[in-house]
C-alpha cells in the first residue's frame, strides 16, 4: 500500500515537473514578447512622447520592459528549479512570479489612470506646445515631433489648422508668409504652407488632438492586453509551482 502511494506521488511529481517545464518555455517566450511590446511602444513614433507633459505613458512602457526582462530570467530559473527539483529555487521562482505579477498590475493601473486623464492633458498641453514652442530656439526636438506628428497622422494644428494663427513663429521672419507649417501640407514642399486651403492642407475634425489620442489609446490597449495575458499565465505558473513544492516536500517526509 505504501509502495503504491509512493508511486502515485512520484508519478504526480513527474507530471508536475513536465507541466512546469512546458510552462517555463512558454513563459520565457512570453517574456521576450513583453519586452518587444514595451520597446515597440517607446520606439514607434517615440517623438510624440516629447509632446506629452505627463511621463505616465512612458513609465508604463518602461515597467513592461523591466517586467519582460525579469520574465526571461525567471523562465530560465524556473527550468533549473524544475529539472533539479530544488525547493529553494522553487520558492525564489514563485517570489519572482509574484513580483512580475505586481509589476504588470502596476503598469495596467498606470495605463488605465493615464487613459482617464489623456484627453484633458492633450487639450491643455498640445496646443500650447505647438503655438509657443514650434520653431523656437532650443526647441528643435519639439519642432521635429510636431512636424512628424502632422505628417504621420495627417492632421494640422491642435484642434484645427486655425490654431497656427496664434503661433509665435507666424509673426517672425522664419514663417516667410506661411499660414501653417509645411508639414500640414498633403504634399510637403518648401513654403507650401503659404496656402491653407483644404485642397492643400489636412483639415481633420478634432485636429491632431483626436488623432494623437487615438494613437496612444491603441498602444495602451495593446500594453494592457499583453499585461493581462502574461498575468493569467503567471497565476497558472504559481499554482504549478506550489503543487510541485508540496509534492517534493511530501516525498522527503
Amino acid at each position: 500500500m505504501a509502495d503504491a502511494e509512493e508511486k502515485n506521488n512520484t508519478c504526480g511529481t513527474v507530471c508536475l515537473k513536465y507541466l512546469l517545464f512546458i510552462f517555463n518555455l512558454f513563459f520565457w517566450l512570453a517574456g521576450g514578447t513583453v519586452m518587444a511590446v514595451g520597446i515597440w511602444t517607446l520606439v514607434d513614433k517615440s517623438d510624440y512622447i516629447s509632446l506629452l507633459s505627463s511621463s505616465t505613458y512612458s513609465a508604463a512602457a518602461f515597467i513592461l520592459i523591466g517586467a519582460g526582462s525579469v520574465v526571461v530570467f525567471t523562465g530560465i530559473l524556473g527550468c533549473c528549479a524544475t529539472i533539479r527539483e530544488q525547493r529553494g529555487l522553487l520558492i525564489v521562482f514563485f517570489v519572482l512570479l509574484l513580483l512580475i505579477f505586481l509589476l504588470e498590475i502596476t503598469a495596467g493601473i498606470l495605463a488605465y489612470v493615464y487613459y482617464q486623464e489623456l484627453n484633458a492633458e492633450l487639450r491643455a498641453d498640445l496646443k500650447e506646445r505647438m503655438v509657443q514652442n514650434y520653431q523656437q530656439p532650443g526647441q528643435e526636438h519639439i519642432t521635429r515631433a510636431i512636424d512628424k506628428l502632422q505628417q504621420d497622422l495627417k492632421c494640422c494644428g491642435s484642434n484645427s489648422s486655425a490654431d497656427w494663427r496664434e503661433g509665435v513663429w507666424i509673426h517672425t521672419y522664419i514663417a516667410d508668409k506661411r499660414l501653417v507649417p509645411d508639414s500640414c501640407c498633403k504634399t510637403p514642399t518648401k513654403r507650401c504652407g503659404v496656402r491653407d486651403h483644404p485642397s492643400n492642407i489636412y483639415k481633420v475634425e478634432g485636429g491632431c488632438v483626436s488623432k494623437l489620442e487615438e494613437f496612444i489609446l491603441q498602444h495602451l490597449i495593446i500594453l494592457g492586453s499583453v499585461g493581462l495575458g502574461i498575468a493569467f499565465i503567471q497565476i497558472i505558473g504559481m499554482i504549478f509551482t506550489c503543487c510541485l513544492y508540496h509534492s517534493l516536500k511530501e516525498e522527503i517526509y
